[in-house]
């Protein structure tokens, strides 16, 4: 009997959190590249909570550096450096 409550209370544990609410972060990471012609060169600009905050950051950044005509940006969701390739590795990519 205790057997099946220890292996009942685990079962419910592992689906609740299997089946638990979607808990991963949502971090946007503003990528300005000064030339909109190269973008293998960037500057990662900031972290913020949403697209919107990203874009407008980006946006003032690049006003900020004289790039408004010469320069580009993303916003890349749940970005990581990867040290072997130098780069920002993002699930998604948006402007």
């Amino acid at each position: 009997m205790k057997k099946s409550i220890i292996v009942a209370v685990l079962s419910v544990l592992f689906l609740a959190g299997c089946l638990g609410g979607d808990n991963s972060k949502k971090e946007w990471t503003s990528l300005i590249y000064p030339d909109k012609e190269n973008t293998k060169r960037s500057k990662a600009s900031g972290v913020f909570n949403t697209l919107e905050e990203c874009k407008k950051a980006s946006i003032s950044e690049l006003e900020k550096l004289g790039l408004s005509t010469r320069g580009t940006y993303q916003c890349g969701l749940n970005c990581n450096f990867h040290e072997g390739m130098k780069v920002e590795i993002c699930e998604k990519m948006s402007k």
